[in-house]
């Protein structure tokens, strides 16, 4: 087959207030392929995208689509010029059908007037069995896991009949098996001569699916290699600019005694069923299990923002009740959410707003006012210790690159000075450097006797962090290991228990 050029992307500058988000960055795409975009949260990897995309307007540069100069005004533009991408962050009608989300904005109509509900539901069938995507068209959006909704996004980048397709951490929230689907919808797209642009920090997956690679940092380019010349060593050593020989610090945490005990947690609204377990003063606990095992849903319902049936909470051998988020916040709980740019971030605020949001208690000086320099004293620790790559306190959290938002996030949780730290994808989209900072700040944490459950869809993730594993399936608890001495096969195994 021959690789044509699709896409020349030459020299892309890109200027926000105060920070050069791209510096002189290239990029070619060649037909049948799938090219990988790598460098660490904030290397300018998304924004790159959407001055293709036709979300930012580049300040110079030229992109170049099948040799025709474009600069598209918008997504629409792109979309009808067979340029695609499937967000990392989905922004979809969560109270329209599956197949409203699929054709909004181009629905098929019968005498140009009536939308032809027939025609559309055929033709979504239709992509939807090429694809091998098994989700009902007339399913309300909200009703379905991150993991489908991500299968209908992919499907309507296909429905455009596009040329580029772009994937942005589209693996984030999928299980093994969904990923292994993904990559042979991926193939298949390759096979018709697409040019497939994969963004992703998980390098097992870049190494398995990319002919070429191109790294960037800082905003600018620095290389771009085939794939098949490339170790998981040499790209980390690209992206950071330096050797990270550890994937994981050393665990320095030891367990005291019983802090936290969950008695027989049963959900009103999903099917958690009975689940009892403890979690130790410095202990890391991992959640692990296929998606809709019921991990995500146990941290809410001890959180109190899911609807619990019956169970107990224990803390320090004290009952609590935890009916709502803000009396788990005063009984020293944490939840750090999977969905940060729905649950998470408050986007039109800046980043010291977001960091303090949940301990403004600690810097209230007379009764309705609060200390700029408490708060910014605050911010500065969660900005230093994360890492937090931001031009400043008030700069909008929606301006930063996903990984950043998630530290904020993770920031403004630690402020709180929680004695339960409950993780839901706590590295979820985060490069490399930025995860290794985090599982130090878990194990830090540990170390200072606070309780840590963590859920993960990364299982060296799980092994490399934490003590114990608690194994969910069809939202019971199927079994607990040891992390020390365990293997992938015994917890998938588990895992497949009772689904």
């Amino acid at each position: 087959m021959e690789h044509n050029v699709l896409l020349q992307m030459t020299d892309i500058c890109k200027e926000f207030p105060g920070v050069k988000a791209l510096d002189q960055v290239s990029l070619t795409v060649k037909s049948g392929t799938v090219h990988a975009l790598m460098g660490e949260n904030g290397a300018g990897k998304s924004t790159l995208m959407k001055c293709l995309f036709g979300m930012y307007n580049k300040d110079s540069g030229s992109i170049k689509l099948n040799g025709k100069e474009v600069n598209f005004k918008s997504s629409k533009e792109a979309l009808e010029h067979g340029v695609a991408m499937v967000h990392q962050e989905l922004n979809q009608a969560l109270k329209r059908s599956v197949m409203d989300n699929l054709w909004l904005g181009r629905y098929p109509k019968t005498a140009g007037l009536i939308v032809n509900e027939e025609k559309m539901l055929r033709e979504t069938n239709e992509i939807f069995k090429e694809l091998g995507i098994d989700v009902n068209p007339k399913k309300i959006m909200s009703t379905m896991p991150v993991s489908q909704r991500q299968m209908v996004e992919i499907a309507k980048a296909v429905s455009y009949k596009s040329k580029i397709i772009v994937f942005d951490e589209p693996t984030s929230s999928l299980t093994e098996q969904e990923v292994e689907h993904l990559f042979e919808i991926i193939n298949m797209l390759r096979n018709r001569g697409c040019g497939i642009i994969y963004i992703s920090h998980k390098m097992a997956e870049i190494l398995r699916i990319a002919d070429e690679v191109t790294v960037m940092r800082d905003g600018t380019w620095v290389a771009t290699e085939p794939a098949i010349t490339m170790t998981t060593e040499s790209i980390i050593k690209l992206m950071v600019g330096r050797e990270l020989k550890n994937q994981f610090p050393p665990k320095t945490n030891t367990p005291g005694k019983v802090a936290l005990e969950v008695e027989n947690l049963t959900a009103r609204y999903s099917l958690l069923n009975d689940v009892s377990f403890q979690v130790r003063k410095g202990e890391i606990v991992g959640l692990a299990g296929l998606d809709g095992s019921g991990r995500t849903e146990t941290l809410e319902n001890i959180f109190g923002i899911a609807t619990r049936k019956s169970g107990v909470i224990k803390i320090e051998g004290r009952e609590v009740s935890n009916k709502n988020a803000r009396e788990s916040i005063k009984n020293g709980f944490a939840l750090l959410t999977e969905e940060r740019r729905a649950t998470g971030i408050f986007g039109i605020l800046n980043i010291r707003e977001n960091t303090v949001i949940s301990s403004l208690k600690k810097h209230r000086k007379v009764r309705f006012y609060l200390s700029n320099n408490s708060m910014e004293k605050d911010t500065k620790w969660s900005v230093d210790s994360m890492r937090i790559k931001t031009p400043s306190q008030l700069t909008k959290i929606r301006s930063l690159s996903g990984g950043n938002q998630q530290k904020v996030i993770l920031g403004r949780w630690l402020l709180t000075e929680p004695e339960v730290l409950m993780l839901d994808e706590p590295t979820r989209g985060i490069d490399v450097g930025a995860k290794y900072e985090i599982y130090q700040l878990i194990i830090d944490l540990a170390n200072k006797g606070k309780v840590v459950l963590m859920v993960s869809s990364e299982m060296p993730e799980l092994l490399g962090v934490c003590d114990r594993i608690l194994v969910m399936s069809g939202g019971q608890l199927a079994g607990e290991v040891d992390a020390k001495n365990t293997t992938q096969e015994e917890i998938m195994a588990l895992a497949a228990k009772y689904v």
